[in-house]
């Protein structure tokens, strides 16, 4: 037993969504074999993948059938994956936006349980509230009356975002007064945005999040033609007229002058669950709608989430449902879900685009 034995059985171990062994995918690191002993690292793409325990069961039995009697230690690590180009942010990973075709479905509270959901994995997480004339991520992580401090930096004067529950946070709404109206014409908000990525001091993160306005518009523009998008997560309901909308926003991102990938749907108030009856569901504004939409135009669906009044309730109080840790309920695992399928969507983009690059050079 040595390390080249070694690597040959971990060679016979395949990434479930790379579709590579680990081996070849460099995956295995700081191997070492001494007598009946090995240890080596697994490094994932990202630490919310949902695999993490498989991986480590196909590593042990590889090994185990060729050498029984060896004792095995893995340490499971991550190192997100990221494509974007270096010069733009190089400290900023991935950045994904979060959209819907119309108001009211709910995208604001699924990007904040979102965002603490991937930070509870230990990723680094940040979230721009991109939408500026109604910003909601104040309130909904209870910092609305936070200001952010500024701080020079090699030179240049930086806004240093807001921190809670593991998150990175900038927003309008810790600029001007809540009880105050944001009115600027549509070139006045997209400038705001761009200051929001170039003059906030990001430090590293594996995610940024981008919370969009609901609809097309201006917003939209900027954000795909200034800055490189890792994908856009569109967010629904079931009832038709949402989804209606829904599929005019999925097109807009596939419209050849954008042209932004979808990483995936998620069905807000996909159905009703009570709390004295935990393993109930109505399904009160329609079923599926998401998924068949996601069909449709052959994306990824990444999870529903329930209708439950506790999702309201922690929205009003600052503090994210998933934050509260309320490991057995469906609502905290249903957001846990939704943060390890878009982390998986992104590390395999990430790797489709990378194997794309290599065989293009």
């Amino acid at each position: 037993m040595n390390r080249d034995s070694i690597l040959q059985a971990l060679s016979q171990v395949q990434e479930p969504d790379l579709k590579k062994d680990l081996v070849s995918l460099n995956m295995i690191r700081d191997l070492e074999v001494n007598g009946n002993k090995v240890s080596f690292k697994v490094i994932l793409t990202t630490p919310a993948c949902p695999l993490k325990e498989k991986i480590r069961q196909d590593c042990e039995e590889a090994i185990l059938n060729v050498f029984p009697q060896a004792q095995i230690i893995i340490d499971m690590q991550a190192e997100v994956t990221s494509v974007l180009k270096a010069n733009f942010l190089p400290n900023i990973k991935n950045i994904v936006a979060i959209a819907s075709g119309k108001g009211g479905v709910g995208k604001s509270t699924v990007t904040a349980n979102l965002a603490v959901a991937l930070a509870q994995t230990g990723a680094k997480v940040g979230v721009i509230d991109a939408d500026i004339f109604g910003p909601s991520m104040p309130v909904m992580f209870g910092v609305e009356y936070e200001k952010p401090m500024l701080q020079e930096i090699e030179g240049k004067q930086y806004i240093l975002p807001v921190e809670q529950y593991g998150v990175k946070l900038i927003s309008m709404g810790f600029l001007s007064p809540a009880e105050s109206a944001v009115v600027w014409r549509g070139p006045m908000a997209s400038k705001a945005l761009l200051q929001f990525l170039n003059d906030v001091h990001w430090g590293e993160l594996d995610y940024l999040l981008l919370d969009l306005p609901p609809g097309t518009s201006d917003i939209h523009l900027t954000m795909a033609q200034a800055m490189p998008l890792t994908g856009v997560v569109i967010v629904t309901t079931p009832q038709k007229v949402a989804l209606a909308d829904a599929q005019k926003g999925l097109m807009m991102f596939r419209q050849g002058t954008i042209n932004i990938p979808i990483l995936g749907i998620v069905e807000n108030m996909a159905y009703f669950t009570p709390a004295e009856l935990p393993q109930n569901k109505y399904y009160i504004f329609g079923r599926d709608g998401g998924k068949v939409l996601a069909e449709r135009y052959n994306v990824p669906f990444l999870g529903e989430i329930p209708l439950v009044q506790g999702i309201r309730e922690a929205g009003d109080i600052g503090r994210p449902i998933i934050a509260q840790g309320e490991e057995e309920t469906p609502t905290y695992q249903a957001f846990k879900a939704l943060a390890e399928n878009l982390a998986r969507q992104i590390a395999i983009r990430n790797a489709q685009i990378a194997a794309q690059n290599v065989a293009v050079s």
